[in-house]
């Protein structure tokens, strides 16, 4: 209610209709505006979960089933007829120290020591493709050859050298030279041989993973003589 002069008299003014319903429009405004903003803010969460669901959805059933798949995948028979990775050794001449304690009990000994004098040629105990060319502080110089099947991995270490031309990727064949005993690695100065290993392997699994597997009744039982 107001007032007004009217004629030099004051008199007292009604608010009109109009003006009443007025009365908190802004508010009632500034309110609507929020609850669209959050409105259009649920949608846009809305739409971005939906896009993270489309393009991740699909990639779960995908590793779901690798894992099924390996699980499934029926274990590689142990080769036959492995040649001895180390030119002129015999198979009376090798030694079984599967499974010794290294670093003082710390891990066991997976593979084989074949003892010889530096330089000797190291071969491919079987056919495959050079994998991996890799140095590392335990292993030194080293091949990984993966066979035909991809179910094995063959692991030679300690090497002084690789032969001449050797690369990743080169089809080899057994009795192939792969490089020279060495002593590099964590093998120690002056105790030179070849550290042979060989994995068994699952569908997927990368140069570097495998289940160890004991060669020395491989190469003793029906071994060739390089």
């Amino acid at each position: 209610m107001s007032w007004a002069t009217s004629l030099g008299r004051f008199r007292r003014v009604r608010p009109s209709a109009a003006t009443r319903a007025g009365v908190g429009r802004p508010r009632g405004r500034r309110r609507r505006n929020l609850l669209l903003y959050l409105l259009a803010f649920v949608i846009m969460l809305l739409v971005a979960a939906g896009s993270l669901v489309r393009f991740t959805g699909p990639q779960q059933p995908s590793v779901v089933a690798d894992v099924i798949a390996r699980a499934k995948a029926p274990r590689a028979a142990p080769p036959s007829g492995l040649t001895i990775p180390v030119a002129g050794v015999r198979a009376d001449a090798l030694a079984d120290s599967w499974g010794q304690a290294r670093e003082g009990g710390a891990r066991a000994h997976q593979g084989i020591d074949i003892m010889a004098p530096r330089g000797v040629p190291v071969v491919a105990a079987s056919a495959g493709t050079v994998e991996r060319l890799f140095t590392s502080g335990a292993g030194g110089t080293t091949v990984y050859v993966r066979s035909p099947d991809r179910r094995w991995t063959y692991y030679y270490a300690h090497l002084a050298a690789y032969a001449p031309g050797l690369a990743e990727g080169a089809a080899v064949r057994a009795g192939q030279q792969l490089g020279y005993v060495g002593d590099t690695g964590n093998a120690g100065p002056g105790n030179y041989h070849l550290h042979f290993g060989m994995s068994r392997m699952r569908l997927g699994d990368g140069w570097w993973e495998g289940e160890a597997v004991n060669p020395f009744p491989l190469l003793v039982g029906g071994a060739r003589r390089s």
